[in-house]
């Protein structure tokens, strides 16, 4: 993912998805969210390359989804943080 060093990955994220950083993401594995955050802004674009990053939705799978919204929305150029 190119981003401009200057821009704050955060600042990309609605403010639902902006909460709670140091606190498991994955429960299954204690993955932290800012660890997703983190493997997403240095290049892991699919649920997969997260998996295979963090172990994050290794376990039963119930964090998919909130891994894929964070996905699109730190890789999405066009997404507004307002909503």
């Amino acid at each position: 993912m190119k981003t401009d060093p200057a821009e704050n990955p955060l600042d990309r994220l609605p403010p639902l998805l902006n909460r709670d950083l140091d606190q498991n993401l994955c429960v299954c594995n204690e993955v932290v969210k800012m660890d997703i955050i983190n493997a997403i802004v240095n290049g892991a674009t699919t649920v997969a390359e997260i998996k295979k990053r963090t172990y994050a939705t290794d376990g039963i799978g119930c964090c998919t989804r909130q891994v894929e919204r964070l996905i699109e929305c730190l890789c999405s150029p066009d997404v507004k943080t307002n909503t």
